[in-house]
């Protein structure tokens, strides 16, 4: 059975996020990890050792109580979607968020993780956010990325944006597995510059495996490539955009400054990143 990991703060990003969580467990007949992970205060009780302790068990209770109450309203959502059949277990541990994903990814073998996103905050940071951004650099598993203002939609179009080169291959083929599970249509995109030489290096390929698909391959010659994109989004009526992780710095580099600007507040569709 595939599993997803479900990191939660019970804030309305994440509530958005746990409804696709529950759609992508039931497509894919997975189960849901929730994840809670809280920090300890930081105080100085040298002296006081007691003290300190103290503090620190009825923080760990709080959260604790906080915890328990918000599963059963996890689980309502599950029943008001007719999804209470999906198993659903829980995580509440105490630490650095991201590090606390990292490890639950890797340890119990993570498909995916469904994270809600807050957006940026300023114009130097990316639309996704620094820690949804973090684990997309850093985790194996594929991450599906839920903006806050996003209410679930079915995924039936989803925007493969893609350089039609040799690594994204590999990439488009994880793209189709997850298409055919929602029964989706895939649009690859290609935004280049005007002057640009297209590399027809692996053209015949994606061709190849576009041609028995429900794929359709698009390259669009502009400068504008936040606005191509957006308008392309609108155009087409997409629902998810997917792309693969190329490195690190992937999403900071391709989401700095205008297109976080534009993606942060006009678009809240899910985003999908695939690893290497």
């Amino acid at each position: 059975m595939k599993k997803i990991l479900y990191p939660t703060d019970f804030s309305e990003a994440s509530i958005n996020a746990f409804i696709y969580a529950l759609k992508l467990a039931d497509s894919i007949k997975g189960e849901i990890i929730t994840l809670h992970v809280y920090n300890l205060p930081q105080v100085d009780y040298s002296n006081d050792t007691n003290g300190l302790n103290e503090i620190y068990d009825i923080v760990a209770l709080g959260n604790f109580e906080n915890y328990k109450d918000q599963i059963p309203f996890l689980r309502r959502i599950a029943e008001q979607n007719n999804l209470e059949h999906i198993k659903i277990s829980n995580v509440l541990d105490q630490g650095n968020l991201i590090d606390k994903i990292l490890k639950i990814t890797k340890e119990e073998d993570i498909d995916y993780v469904v994270m809600g996103t807050k957006g940026a905050t300023s114009l130097k940071e990316t639309f996704l956010g620094t820690a949804t951004t973090k684990v997309m650099n850093d985790t194996k598993a594929i991450v599906f990325a839920i903006p806050e203002k996003c209410k679930y939609q079915q995924i039936k179009k989803i925007l493969f944006l893609t350089k039609y080169n040799y690594e994204d291959i590999k990439v488009l083929k994880k793209v189709i597995e997850f298409a055919t599970v929602f029964d989706a249509h895939i649009d690859c995109l290609h935004v280049k510059s005007p002057h640009q030489i297209d590399n027809d290096v692996f053209k015949e390929e994606w061709q190849k495996i576009s041609k028995d698909q429900d794929i359709t391959l698009h390259t669009i010659s502009n400068n504008d490539v936040e606005g191509i994109i957006l308008e392309f989004i609108d155009l087409n009526k997409i629902n998810m955009i997917t792309m693969h992780v190329y490195h690190k710095n992937f999403f900071k580099k391709l989401f700095q400054v205008s297109l976080s600007k534009k993606l942060a507040f006009h678009v809240n569709i899910p985003i999908l990143a695939i690893p290497e």
